[in-house]
């Protein structure tokens, strides 16, 4: 995927708003079963929200998000205090609820 332009990204956190944590990274970090929820996460929902639970410092989460992107090939729109907002679109057209602004 392609890296989310300013507009999409605003647009996405404002999705997300309303939305709760489905996804917790705990002292652990990224393990496979983090990865395996996220991927679950990405099966039933386009933007999900992971919380940092043990993780407090912004570079140690940026390195998390980073993993996680390359990993499950979903894109970060924001992170907002302990809170990552993440996009992947769905690889059945049907299933897509979120149209991107271009």
């Amino acid at each position: 995927m392609k890296k989310l332009t300013g507009l999409q990204a605003k647009y996405l956190r404002g999705l997300a708003h309303g939305l709760k944590p489905v996804v917790f990274v705990g002292q652990k970090g990224v393990t496979d079963a983090l990865i395996a929820s996220t991927e679950q996460a990405f099966d039933r929902h386009e933007l999900i929200k992971i919380k940092f639970i043990d993780f407090k410092e912004k570079k140690r989460k940026k390195e998390i998000a980073e993993i996680i992107e390359a990993t499950t090939g979903c894109l970060m729109a924001g992170m907002i205090g302990h809170v990552a907002i993440f996009y992947r679109q769905h690889d059945d057209p049907e299933k897509r609820k979120v149209v991107l602004p271009k």
